[in-house]
């Protein structure tokens, strides 16, 4: 398995100086980092994931980008597919797209205009049409949702196959990676927990005559320069009571490569790593993201091969 360290602009990323993203874009570029992964909040702070990836696209040359991860319940698949597919086109192929069901909170969803318990059936119905759209000259479809005939994408993608990675830690949307999915990359997890999710994705693959490549299974990990804000700290005791904190969440850049080895050892080996906190000097300014990259450059990139 060959190692990657993404950087997730997202959990402490702030609309302020527009210096900002521009500064982050191309220090991930100067410095080698595999990808940037931009987060989608409709009702957050955070930018639009297709307008901040076309931004990235036009400011580098070498670093991928994806969102982390795209809602696909409530858009049209037509036009996400021609968006990602345009997308891909303008980059020569460094677009990484990566969808799921959306966030478990009321605003969102009625942003979406999809109600939380018809997301899955939406997703269901929608990737594999877009992965049509991506690859057919025309596509009928007469489905539950999407009616269409004749249907078509152009220009298509330049990555053939255009791989699909998928977030998720229940049960139900392991399989559905498994049954869907070309990439796995959960968050807020466990070594152990990453790797009885790989188990669990291998098994729906294998059951639906499907394999995922080995290099396909990743962490987003997330860290804190000092205490764990509130916001957080309280969203992941509600969502995982039982949880010890200090276990998905690291302390300090310095431990970020013994957690990223930790999760190598689990089977996992594509990492994006986000700050959650504010360093001294601020996150919100260039100078407190350029400081951050910096230093995670120094511990982290290193174990890329």
């Amino acid at each position: 398995m060959r190692i990657r360290v993404g950087f997730g602009y997202s959990g402490s990323a702030q609309i302020g100086d527009d210096a900002v993203f521009g500064r982050v874009v191309d220090d991930l570029e100067r410095l080698g980092f595999d990808s940037l992964w931009v987060s989608e909040r409709a009702t957050g702070t955070t930018m639009d994931p297709m307008v901040a990836m076309a931004f990235a696209a036009g400011r580098t040359e070498k670093l991928k980008f994806g969102p982390s991860v795209m809602v696909l319940p409530g858009r049209n698949p037509v036009l996400c597919a021609k968006a990602l597919a345009s997308l891909d086109r303008i980059s020569n192929g460094r677009t990484l797209p990566a969808f799921g069901l959306g966030v478990a909170d009321a605003a969102e969803h009625q942003a979406f205009g999809v109600d939380r318990y018809e997301r899955a059936a939406w997703f269901d119905e929608a990737l594999p049409l877009i992965r049509r759209l991506w690859t057919e000259d025309k596509v009928d479809h007469h489905g539950e949702r999407f009616d269409l005939t004749g249907a078509r994408v152009l220009p298509k993608p330049v990555q053939d196959p255009f791989e699909v990675w998928m977030g998720g830690r229940a049960p139900s949307e392991l399989r559905r990676c498994g049954r869907l999915g070309d990439g796995w990359l959960p968050s807020f997890t466990t070594p152990a927990a990453v790797a009885d999710g790989i188990r669990l994705v291998d098994q729906e693959a294998t059951a639906n005559g499907r394999e995922i490549d080995r290099d396909h299974f990743g962490v987003l990990v997330p860290f804190v320069h000092g205490g764990l804000p509130n916001r957080f700290a309280e969203r992941l005791q509600t969502r995982q009571p039982d949880l010890d904190i200090r276990e998905v969440v690291a302390h300090g850049i310095d431990g970020l490569a013994t957690r990223l080895n930790e999760f190598f050892d689990s089977g996992a080996s594509k990492f994006v790593v986000f700050p959650l906190d504010e360093p001294e000097g601020h996150i919100s300014r260039p100078e407190g993201w350029h400081a951050t990259i910096e230093k995670v450059a120094a511990e982290c990139l290193p174990l890329q091969t």
